[in-house]
């Protein structure tokens, strides 16, 4: 178990919901990955890297929304920026599982 947060320190956590517009192969990330595009509606458009290529295909992942963490710094990841960190949770399998809303919401919407 990880340390013990107060409330505040949970509420500096931007979390918020958006749909991939774009997917493509990353070859010349270490692990098999994903490069996103995904829209946050009025707070544009975010790159990130994601190693779900186990559960998702690019065509299954086209157009469905995703639970990301929008305010940590950008991270090179071999040639690529990750602007933000797609949420998921490992199964038993150690494959990545996307965290998601039960029903679609707007780009944007901030997760509480």
């Amino acid at each position: 178990m990880k340390p013990e947060i107060n409330f505040e320190d949970f509420l500096k956590v931007d979390l918020r919901v958006g749909t991939i517009i774009e997917v493509n192969d990353f070859p010349k990330a270490k692990k098999p990955a994903y490069q996103l595009k995904i829209d946050f509606g009025a707070l544009g458009i975010r790159k990130s890297s994601a190693q779900i290529t186990d559960l998702y295909t690019k065509e299954a992942l086209l157009n469905r929304q995703v639970s990301a963490i929008l305010n940590f710094k950008p991270r090179q990841i071999a040639n690529f920026m990750s602007e933000c960190l797609v949420l998921g949770i490992y199964n038993s399998n150690g494959d990545v599982v996307l965290l998601q809303a039960s029903k679609p919401v707007k780009n944007g919407v901030q997760i509480n």
